[in-house]
């Protein structure tokens, strides 16, 4: 990860994330809940960006929250916002689209089907 230049959000490419999250580290997906239920990273926390300010205490202590949505957009919405607020946040480009590209795991709500990224 780079410092990025002024006015614009850090960000980091799924495939520069370890496998396994560091110790301190959590990874925070701001997509909508039926997005959610059709296919997500298995250790992630969700908490739509419709939902977010309203549910910032929900956020768990964390040095550093990597933020993740479909494409990219949402999830740097919302970094700016939570770096602005206190947090070290950082934002996950290309989304869950780069996620499921490199073969990253998806677990599923629906137990009947196949995890995919809506």
């Amino acid at each position: 990860m780079t410092t990025p230049p002024p006015g614009q959000v850090p960000g980091v490419h799924p495939e520069e994330l370890p496998e396994k999250l560091p110790e301190g580290s959590v990874l925070l997906d701001v997509r909508e809940d039926d997005e959610w239920q059709a296919g997500h990273a298995p250790e992630a926390v969700h908490i739509p960006m419709s939902q977010l300010v309203e549910r910032l205490d929900d956020i768990p202590e964390a040095d550093q929250v990597y933020v993740v949505c479909r494409s990219g957009g949402r999830s740097a919405k919302v970094t700016a916002y939570l770096n602005a607020n206190g947090w070290d946040a950082v934002n996950v480009e290309r989304g869950m689209n780069g996620w499921s590209a490199i073969g990253r795991s998806l677990v599923s709500d629906d137990a009947d089907g196949e995890p995919y990224v809506l």
